[in-house]
């Protein structure tokens, strides 16, 4: 069976240490999240690939259904939806979302609060740990929540799936014990701490990491990145991401992640030649040595310590 080997090859792959989240992944059935999805195919106006190839259950060519069914069971991404040539939601892949939920250490009665929807999949895993009350899903585009209810109520699952901004939260479900984004942002929207409760966890993509942060209070958080690497796609009405300047770089660098996670993190904070220098004078550091504090209005990024020598103010707050 397809799904009982890719969680085969997920546990034998580190991905799925938890056995409440194997059981979960054993038994949330994914090809009913992905009905279709888009492959690469040719090359966009850029050199870039070019999503152009439909993949979904109803085609009438068995070879074509098989092959949608085997990409549905992959341990890799999948482009759901695709906009004016925009990619704006997809299917994580299943390795990265178990090591996401296994970081989010969620406890038996939990309340917890995921921004992005996506096709509804990471909500139904989190519904089978906890149970359809104590989970909240929310996203921006009223489409893609109305597919997610689609999904889940197809595979017996009923979490809460609101439509609106995702910066915002979900007072009206909150306090919330967890909170995970599986979209990417520039900062940690205030709204969210205000409805965590004392201690709670929020785990959200910043720059290409993730970050796992500690709520003090509405006012206070703390954590570092966990050390793998994360591409998401960014939240809706977040605006477009920011460039990375790589002028006056040798090409070296650029090749090694560790370097340019530095860069994404620090653009428009440091001259790329500036964090060339500091990242070799470090010792090259991973993700793990980096860290987010949020106080009140303040928050920024850091190398090793809070208050050490390495800090850069986060991009524009979202409220």
């Amino acid at each position: 069976m397809a799904r009982a080997g890719l969680v085969r090859e997920m546990t034998a792959g580190g991905g799925l240490t938890d056995p409440r989240w194997r059981a979960a992944f054993e038994e949330v059935p994914r090809h009913l999240f992905v009905p279709y999805y888009y492959e690469a195919g040719g090359a966009d106006d850029e050199g870039g690939a070019a999503l152009t190839t439909r993949l979904w259950r109803d085609d009438r060519n068995p070879l074509r259904r098989a092959r949608w069914l085997a990409g549905a069971y992959a341990d890799a991404p999948l482009a759901t939806r695709v906009r004016d040539g925009e990619l704006i939601s997809s299917s994580s892949q299943p390795s990265l979302m178990a090591r996401m939920l296994d970081a989010l250490r969620v406890r038996d009665g939990d309340r917890v609060l995921e921004i992005g929807a996506g096709t509804g999949y990471n909500a139904a895993l989190l519904a089978h740990r906890l149970g359809d009350a104590r989970v909240t899903t929310v996203d921006l585009d009223p489409e893609i929540t109305e597919a997610a209810r689609r999904h889940l109520a197809a595979a017996g699952f009923r979490p809460a799936v609101i439509t609106g901004d995702g910066a915002r939260g979900c007072p009206a479900r909150a306090p919330y014990d967890r909170i995970i984004a599986t979209c990417a942002l520039p900062s940690v929207p205030s709204a969210w701490l205000g409805q965590c409760r004392p201690g709670a966890l929020v785990l959200m993509p910043l720059a290409t990491g993730l970050i796992v942060l500690r709520v003090r209070d509405a006012q206070h958080a703390e954590g570092r990145f966990l050390a793998t690497p994360a591409y998401f796609v960014p939240l809706r009405g977040s605006g477009p991401p920011r460039g990375v300047p790589t002028h006056g770089l040798p090409s070296w660098p650029l090749l090694d992640d560790s370097f340019r996670f530095l860069l994404n993190l620090a653009a428009d904070r440091l001259e790329p030649v500036e964090a060339l220098a500091l990242w070799e004078h470090e010792g090259r550091p991973g993700r793990e040595r980096y860290g987010v504090t949020v106080r009140g209005e303040r928050q920024w990024a850091w190398l090793d310590d809070a208050e050490g020598a390495y800090a850069w103010p986060l991009g524009a707050e979202l409220t």
